[in-house]
């Protein structure tokens, strides 16, 4: 068995030991991070393309998001297969990699969301978009709850990084379905939508930063 250092800087209470049931936990890691993979390549297909078609720069924004979101899971996969398993080198590079995933998003979610603001730009809804966000909103907490869980485990900053982003889809999806539903309710809330957009970039930047730090893995 071998004894990890923790990847806070001292501040959890022990060091990780890698056991039989650490090791199942990282094969647990892998597994969801697939699972993930392949949800968010369909979520992002179908929100791009109602995106795109409702005109919905929220919608475009958390289609993009789980394309990084994606790219997170790679990230994660590639982390804990062969010997990377056991690797501290791995783990730094797989978080810092993932920190660098969510600021990938966040430029173009600003800029599009300042020029609709200012252009007054209105969306149209779209009821796959709000069928897909619906079903994202269930999910993501429930992926993003479970590798948290393992990240404390492995003490895994890369997973608790992508464990955020979960949950950060799933704030996004609920903020553009209440774009999208205000939208068909509302034609004054326009608004809305660009305000949703700024957000997410917002909080991209922020968890960027924290994964960047390590500061979510124990």
């Amino acid at each position: 068995m071998v004894a990890a250092q923790d990847c806070c800087g001292g501040s959890c209470a022990a060091p990780v030991t890698r056991d039989a049931a650490w090791h199942r936990a990282a094969r647990w890691a892998r597994c969801l991070a697939w699972v993930s993979l392949v949800w968010m390549l369909a979520e992002g297909a179908i929100g791009l393309w109602q995106g795109v078609a409702a005109g919905s720069i929220a919608l475009i924004g958390w289609a993009l998001g789980s394309v990084v979101e994606g790219m997170a899971s790679v990230i994660v996969v590639w982390r804990f297969t062969g010997d990377r398993t056991v690797s501290e080198t791995a783990e730094r590079t797989a978080q810092k990699l993932v920190a660098v995933s969510f600021w990938l998003i966040a430029p173009y979610v600003a800029v599009e969301s300042v020029r609709d603001l200012l252009g007054e730009h209105r969306s149209e809804t779209t009821a796959l978009g709000i069928v897909v966000t619906a079903l994202s909103l269930v999910a993501m907490p429930l992926l993003g709850r479970a590798k948290h869980h393992l990240a404390a485990r492995l003490d895994s900053a890369a997973t608790a990084g992508e464990g955020t982003q979960n949950y950060l889809c799933a704030i996004q999806a609920a903020a553009v379905l209440v774009s999208l539903a205000l939208t068909a309710v509302w034609s004054g809330g326009w608004w809305f939508d660009s305000i949703v957009g700024l957000g997410v970039a917002g909080a991209a930047v922020w968890q960027g930063v924290r994964s960047w730090r390590g500061d979510d893995c124990c």
